[in-house]
C-alpha cells in the first residue's frame, strides 16, 4: 500500500501491435492530486514502458479546469519523464473549462498529450 492508502497496484501493463503502455481502470479516480503523477512516472519506469492510457475518471476533479493549474502540473511532470499520455474522454461525460481546448490544441503540436473520444483511437495512437 502507498502512504495514503491506496494499492500501488493502479495501473495494468497492456500490449498492443508490439507496443507496451499503462492503463488505467475505467471509472476509477487513480490521480487526486497534482503530486500523484509520480505514481504514473514511477509504475511506467517499474514497468518499463513511456506510455499510459488514462480515462476522464482517473484524472483530478480540477484536471478539464485549466484555471485549476492541474492539467499543466500533470502534463509538464510527464513531459519531464518523456511520458506520453492519451486520455479517453468519452463525449458529454466532462465539463471542459472555457480555455481547455487551448491546451489541447497547444499539445497536439507535440507528441505527449492527447485526448481520444474512444478507447480504440486512445490505443492507435499510443501504438505509433
Amino acid at each position: 500500500m502507498s502512504s495514503d492508502g491506496r494499492s500501488e497496484t493502479l495501473f495494468t501493463l497492456t500490449e498492443e501491435g508490439g507496443y507496451r503502455f499503462l492503463e488505467g481502470a475505467p471509472g476509477r479516480q487513480l490521480l487526486r492530486r497534482v503530486e500523484d503523477a509520480s505514481l504514473l512516472v514511477e509504475a511506467c519506469g517499474s514497468s518499463d514502458v513511456d506510455s499510459a492510457l488514462l480515462y476522464a475518471e482517473n484524472l483530478t476533479a480540477g484536471f478539464f479546469d485549466l484555471s485549476s493549474g492541474e492539467a499543466g502540473g500533470i502534463l509538464q511532470k510527464l513531459r519531464n519523464y518523456r511520458v506520453r499520455l492519451a486520455v479517453v474522454c468519452l463525449p458529454g461525460s466532462v465539463r471542459f473549462s472555457s480555455r481547455f481546448g487551448d491546451l489541447v490544441a497547444e499539445e497536439k503540436r507535440g507528441s505527449y498529450f492527447r485526448l481520444f473520444e474512444s478507447h480504440e483511437a486512445a490505443r492507435e495512437w499510443l501504438s505509433r
